[in-house]
């Protein structure tokens, strides 16, 4: 058994593909395939179940798979300990972001790394949080910035800040005059949502549960447009099809000067406002975490990940860390 027979059988379970998994490696698919035979027959276990266009894990070989992906972070661990020597920084660090949170931190995100730890890159990956869990999991990436809640699996987790929603509604919309609007004044509202899949979308859902009887109508827009980023939504919303709830970082900070009168420059059709409900129930927020791998190594470079986050200009939000 070696280190190279157990990074294939990860990349085939990551990758669901012989193929595709020998492309990871950089090697052929033959060279892949027969070390993958020469570990089965060493093991006297099948780790997959091969068929046309399909490779699945097998029970136990997911166990197995799950110990070599431990396996290859304690020999890579070995290399990052000599690097602590020189300089416990140095080397990129691959992060995952979801959708919702990616376009709004790291563009500053990545200004402060480069700012305060020149010597480690970011490589970014954006997706969902289901998938950006499963890549954590199989070591594709170091760590990632998620919105709670998610299924933890072991991972070790850091809050960064609470975030507040805000309501976005068309300019001439009979509320947009308001300074703030409660969830109750919403609810009878077309509410726009990202499609299946998007976090954001179920936190939207969590803390307005009206707006689901208005998202499983067949005949209403929420129904017939899902949109697939918050920044289409936010056009959609211009536009006078509907309105919804937008993170806090996700508008602009012009769009918020001397509200209400204030429009967004860009686009004065949009409006945004506060949520503030009349027994004083605190407005929905979400809590935005940094999460690894409870075997990762490289300690001082979360913290300095952390760090960088706590020096970029996050207005409206509540830093946790």
């Amino acid at each position: 058994m070696t280190l190279t027979e157990l990074k294939y059988i990860v990349a085939v379970a990551r990758e669901r593909h012989f193929g595709r998994a020998a492309e990871s490696c950089h090697v052929s698919q033959p060279t892949l395939s027969v070390a993958v035979k020469k570990l089965e027959e060493e093991l006297e276990l099948k780790l997959f179940e091969r068929s046309a266009g399909d490779v699945s894990v097998t029970p136990l070989g997911d166990e197995i798979v799950r110990q070599a992906q431990v396996v290859l972070e304690q020999a890579a661990a070995i290399k990052e300990l000599a690097r602590r020597g020189k300089d416990p920084l140095a080397g990129a660090l691959t992060l995952g972001v979801i959708y919702t949170i990616g376009p709004y931190l790291l563009p500053e995100l990545v200004h402060s790394v480069i700012e305060h730890t020149p010597q480690m890159p970011l490589v970014l990956q954006e997706n969902f949080t289901v998938r950006l869990l499963e890549m954590l999991r199989t070591g594709e990436i170091d760590c990632a910035i998620l919105a709670e809640p998610f299924p933890d699996a072991g991972l070790a987790t850091a809050a960064l800040y609470d975030e507040p929603f805000l309501a976005a509604l068309p300019g001439k919309h009979a509320l947009a005059a308001q300074a703030s609007v409660s969830t109750a004044e919403l609810k009878n509202e077309q509410v726009l949502l990202l499609g299946a899949g998007h976090c954001f979308r179920d936190h939207v859902l969590e803390v307005c549960p009206e707006f689901a009887r208005v998202a499983s109508q067949g005949d209403g827009i929420a129904r017939r447009f899902e949109g697939s980023s918050l920044e289409t939504i936010k056009h959609m919303v211009a536009a006078g099809m509907g309105v919804t709830l937008v993170p806090r970082l996700a508008v602009p900070e012009a769009a918020l000067n001397n509200a209400p009168q204030r429009r967004h420059a860009d686009d004065p059709h949009l409006r945004y406002l506060p949520i503030q409900e009349p027994d004083g129930t605190p407005p929905p927020t979400r809590r935005v975490v940094l999460v690894w791998r409870r075997s990762f190594t490289r300690y001082e470079a979360i913290a300095a990940l952390r760090n960088a986050v706590v020096a970029c200009s996050l207005p409206g939000v509540k830093r946790l860390t």
